[in-house]
This record gives structure tokens, sequence and C-alpha cells, in this order.
């Protein structure tokens, strides 16, 4: 039993409520809603275009079996982090507080808002071009940056008024994605069979092999765990918790990138132009349902990522309280400004290596701190704004930053070289062993109580 155990009184008796707020909530969710709630927000355009990045430069079946692989790799690392969440009812950042320190927590936290911020840009501006491309083709207007911006305000209005209400039409979002991806893969296959399909020639020259597939499909894994604590802390047990993430994510991003890969592949077998990472690519192959999709799949998840990033600010400190609203009017003006970097889209592939080289470290070093060194049991004194046993030195722990540091530092060694073993894999293990090993032999002084 954790000693983050708190009382209904002192974590809050209602997650959706308190969620808003600072400190641990209390979960009511059965495995079935988590599954859909990871279901309908992974279901998403980013996840699925990352899939037509793969074919032709592998081959559909190969690029199909990195994606299971990948997937289940890095979902293990996702579980893991938001099964923190369930057992002590804290979001993600304010479970580094663990290793990092209470104010080293918050380096942790706004590298989190920037990465969310990141993809709030990334999925409004497709969202953006998706419409741009639907109202052109019905009257001729085009204005992609105008569309983006529209996109993105809807999600802003959603993330401060109506959260709580995506969460609940989620799953019915879901199943209207899953009919239209349906719709795409009978298309595919009554036009071309399976065989057509692995026949698809690869073409070395666009720069894709085994171990950067699974490196970048591993990354959205961990792109995703920053919030991994965020929707599994409202999970009402750590078996709803690990099973119903574990399920929801796996089958949609496995969904998502096998369809992107099969319309890419399509594409090809049509003789259009193959360009990865394009919407527009793969909607004039199939139309207006896809767009739709596309459309919707971006509202319900931003949503929930303009969310995330308010979530982790508000959660970083229970001595200076930030207030939801005006916190989600800032965030949200800025992710409005940035939908209109168009551009961006043509650095995604280095974003997905920033989101890596940050993060893989991060959720190593939290792994070992819960799971190895705390014995699966945080003390409620991580609920602090300052002293107690978190406190480490002046409210940092320094052998977790060095690591972070080293890990982050081979991530971008790594990527320079033709290694067999790719990047995130043995940053990740770099990590655990290096924070597990330094922390076992310091010899920890007592912490210092600072005076509040």
């Amino acid at each position: 039993m954790s000693q983050l155990n708190l009382t209904q009184v002192e974590r809050g008796a209602d997650a959706e409520q308190m969620s808003d707020e600072f400190g641990p909530v209390i979960g009511t969710l059965s495995t079935g809603r988590i599954a859909m709630i990871w279901l309908a927000a992974n279901l998403v355009v980013t996840t699925l275009l990352t899939g037509t990045l793969f074919v032709p430069g592998l081959s559909w079946l190969h690029s199909i079996e990195l994606i299971i692989t990948g997937t289940l790799v890095g979902a293990s690392i996702l579980v893991l982090v938001g099964n923190i969440g369930t057992r002590t009812g804290l979001s993600t950042m304010s479970l580094t507080k663990g290793a990092f320190g209470l104010r080293g927590s918050y380096v942790t936290a706004i590298a989190n808002v920037v990465i969310l911020m990141g993809w709030s840009w990334v999925q409004a501006i497709l969202a953006g071009i998706t419409v741009d491309y639907m109202v052109e083709q019905l009257t001729g207007f085009s204005n992609p940056v105008l569309f983006s911006v529209l996109c993105q305000l809807v999600v802003v209005g959603l993330a401060i008024f109506g959260h709580a209400g995506i969460a609940k039409v989620e799953p019915w979002l879901a199943l209207i994605i899953l009919s239209i991806m349906g719709y795409v893969f009978s298309v595919v296959f009554s036009d071309y069979s399976v065989a057509e399909l692995t026949a698809i020639k690869d073409d070395p020259a666009l720069g894709w092999n085994t171990m950067l597939v699974l490196d970048v499909v591993i990354a959205t894994a961990i792109s995703w765990t920053v919030l991994s604590a965020e929707f599994n802390r409202l999970a009402k047990s750590q078996k709803a918790g690990v099973i119903g993430s574990g399920i929801g994510y796996c089958l949609s991003t496995i969904l998502s990138m096998t369809l992107g890969a099969t319309a890419i592949g399509y594409v090809a077998l049509k003789g259009l132009d193959v360009n990865g990472f394009d919407p527009i690519t793969i909607v004039s192959a199939f139309g207006f349902p896809l767009a739709i999709a596309i459309f919707l799949s971006v509202i319900a998840t931003n949503t929930m990522v303009v969310y995330g990033m308010v979530s982790s600010i508000l959660n970083l400190s229970p001595v200076k309280k930030l207030r939801f609203l005006p916190t989600a009017l800032i965030v949200g003006a800025i992710s409005v400004v940035g939908a209109s970097w168009l551009s961006m889209l043509d650095k995604f592939t280095h974003f997905l290596t920033l989101i890596g080289a940050l993060f893989v470290p991060v959720f190593a070093i939290m792994i070992v701190d819960y799971y190895l060194l705390n014995r699966s049991d945080y003390h409620k004194d991580i609920l602090r704004g300052s002293g107690g046993r978190y406190w480490y030195c002046n409210g940092f722990n320094w052998m977790a930053f060095t690591v972070w540091i080293a890990g982050f530092l081979l991530s971008f060694g790594l990527s320079g070289t033709a290694g067999q073993l790719g990047v995130t894999i043995p940053v990740f293990v770099f990590a655990f062993l290096a924070y597990w090993s330094g922390m076992t032999l310091l010899t920890r002084k007592e912490p210092t109580v600072a005076v509040e």
C-alpha cells in the first residue's frame, strides 16, 4: 500500500473536478473507459501520417512488423509510468518530483509543455490543411493558415470549457473514426491484394532502415507517456489502468500507423505521387470521409493535449497556486499563434527525435526511482512545496539531472551514427542503469527541511 494513499478528503472525492487543481485524485473509471480514452486519443492524424513515412522506404509488410514491435516496446514504458499515476493519483509531471526534486520538477514540466505545445501546433496545422482542402474543393477558396488557426481556436475553447465533455464523447468519436478507417481498408483491399502491397519495391534512397523506424514508433509512445499518468490516474484500479491503457494505446497506434502505411501503399500502386506525412496525398485518394476522420481526431486529441499543458503547469507547486482559466487562456493563445507556423511540418521527424532525446531518459529515471529505489511507494512529502525527503539539494536531485543530460547528449551522439541498436533503446538502458547505480552508490544525506 502506497504511503500516498491519502484519505478521500485529502485527495478529493471527484476526479474530474480535482483534475483541474494541484494534488492527487481518486480514479473511478473502468478498464473499458480507460481503453476507450486511449483508443480515441491516439486515433489521430499524426499517428496515421507517421505510418505513411515508412513505405516505400521499407516494404509494407516489414513496416507493419516494426510498427507492432515498436508499439509494444513503447507501450511498456507508457503503462509503467501511467500505473504510478493510478497508484498515487498524481499527474506525470508531479511525479517527477520524486526523482528530480520539488524544484527540479519545474524543469521537466517546462520541457513537457514545450513538447505538448509542439504537438498541438502540428495537429492543428494538419487539421487546417485538411479543412482547407475540403473548402477549396467545394468553393475554390484556400487559406491553410486561416483554417489552422480556426481549428486551434475550436480546440482551445473545448479545452477550457469542454474537456470533461470531450472525455465523455471520445468513445463515440473513436467509433466514428474506426468506421472511417474500416472504409479506407475496404477500399484498399477491394482494389489490391496483400501480395500486391507486399510486392511494392523498397526505396533505400528515402533513408529509412529497421532501427530508424523502430525509434520513430517508440518515440511516438514516449510522446504520449507525458500524459499517461494524467489519463491513468482516473482509473479506479491498477488493473483498469494497466490493461485499459495497454490495450487502448497499442490497438490505436497499430491501427493508425498500419492504416497510414497501407494508404500510402495504395497511392503508390495507383501510380500517384507518394508524399509521406502529407494529409492531402491520402485524402485526395480516399475522399472526404478520411478528411472528416482527420478533423475529428485532431479536435478530440488536441483538446486533451492543450488541457494536459494546463494541467502540467497547475500541478507544479502547492505554494503558488495558479488558477485554471487564466493559465488556460495564456497557453491557448500561444497554441493558436503557433498554429500558423505551417513550415513546422517539414521538421516533424526532427521533432520526434527531440521528444525521444528529452524524455526517454526522464521516464527511465522515473521508473527506477518509483519501482526500484522507492519500492512502489512515494511518501506524501511529494505534495510539499519545500522540505521533506524530496527536497534533496535545495530542491534538486543532481544525480537525476546528470543522468538526464548525459542521456540527452547520448541520444544526439547515437543519432549521428549508423548504429544497429538505434537510439531509443540504448538511451533508455543507459539512463536506467546509470540512475539506479548512481543513486544506490550515493550515501543519501538526511533531507534538509526548509522553512515554509
